[in-house]
């Protein structure tokens, strides 16, 4: 049997496999449940290298960087406009910014109107990092990017923290960490690009093919920015999730994020393989404040030198501030959870969907609610 990673099934989908094969046999493509997967093709050209399966941070117990956290900030940016289109207070594209100026490459994410997918791309320049700018709330492609990095050249890779933990592993199997800056995000997970594709074509039913698409603008206030704002060819369409935005609510009530997101998240709390990890501080400290303000967490000496040349604004504090409201351990999953993933191929209403998934959870609902 070959060595290769052609007998992993619902992984976080991270493309640093296909990246880092040297004969270029790994391809990416969603699996049934509508989630990034490899696959193998020409099995015979494998050589068995094993280099898959070193950069994997699926089928490891441990996460590639063994750190602590350095410190943790309350930070935002001194540009009011960078505050204002960021998701939160602006840090992640300051470090960014920074960065190009001193020769790095941006290995950031965008929406992609062709494939209406998000996708990894490099940035060379500020102007193609503004395209980076705001949270993606679907799973990204990294396979093309990830393949057209240069190890010789320095880069600021940013990604979910399944992904920088992969590309963790990579650059030290590569023996080229240093010229390497890693940014991850307290994450929730990812739901299934069914979701988005139901979600996206009843939408494109009403502004025509979507040209652009905003998540987690700040076009009301920061504690309300759940939103999506949807460019087309026809006309604009903005949704908020306190108003009932399907997209939003399926994703927050947990029901069809990828299955690794349940079964193997090593990720929440204090554990990354990032030099930097950023996200929003949501908690009572700073709920007043309608700007935004990004929760920052160091870990390794570099994103900590790093964070300091910014042109931030850094408040110093606790993991409990800076942490609050995030998830600390993995989610539970559904029983339903494949039979929605399914569902949401069928042309049964999103709404319907929906109710399902509240049906399903009432046992749950009303447990909360018992305790309050």
């Amino acid at each position: 049997m070959k060595s290769n990673i052609g007998h992993v099934n619902n992984c976080y989908g991270c493309g640093v496999c296909a990246s880092s094969c040297p004969k270029h046999i790994i391809e990416i493509n969603f699996n049934a449940k509508g989630f990034y997967e490899p696959k193998i093709q020409h099995e015979d050209a494998c050589i068995s290298c094993g280099i898959c399966l070193n950069v994997c941070s699926y089928i490891s117990d441990k996460i590639a960087l063994d750190s602590n956290p350095i410190a943790c900030y309350a930070s935002w940016s001194n540009d009011a406009d960078i505050r204002k289109i960021c998701s939160s207070g602006g840090v992640g594209f300051e470090i960014a910014k920074h960065l190009v100026n001193r020769g790095y490459k941006v290995v950031g994410v965008k929406y992609n109107a062709v494939s209406n997918r998000a996708v990894h791309y490099i940035a060379d320049t500020y102007d193609e990092l503004r395209a980076s700018v705001g949270s993606k709330y679907i799973q990204s492609f990294t396979t093309d990017a990830f393949m057209n990095i240069d190890k010789k050249k320095k880069y600021l890779v940013t990604g979910t923290p399944c992904q920088i933990d992969s590309f963790r592993r990579y650059i030290q199997k590569f023996k080229c960490n240093d010229n390497f800056v890693l940014i991850d995000f307290f994450c929730h997970g990812v739901p299934s690009m069914h979701l988005w594709d139901k979600y996206s074509k009843n939408i494109q039913k009403v502004i025509g093919e979507i040209v652009s698409v905003s998540w987690r603008n700040k076009i009301n206030d920061w504690h309300d920015s759940y939103n999506l704002l949807m460019k087309g060819e026809k006309a604009c369409i903005f949704h908020r999730y306190s108003q009932g935005d399907l997209f939003f609510k399926m994703f927050l009530n947990n029901s069809c994020l990828g299955t690794a997101c349940y079964t193997h998240c090593k990720y929440k709390g204090a554990s990354s393989s990032a030099d930097i990890r950023i996200g929003d501080l949501w908690g009572k400290t700073y709920e007043k404040d309608e700007k935004g303000i990004s929760g920052v967490v160091t870990f390794t000496e570099t994103g900590e030198d790093i964070l300091h040349q910014l042109n931030c604004h850094h408040v110093k504090s606790s993991w409990e501030i800076v942490a609050e409201g995030q998830l600390h351990h993995k989610l539970k999953k559904p029983l339903s959870h494949g039979f929605v993933c399914w569902l949401l191929k069928t042309n049964i209403p999103l709404k319907l969907i929906y109710y399902f998934v509240q049906f399903t959870r009432l046992p749950y609902l009303l447990k909360c609610k018992l305790k309050i």
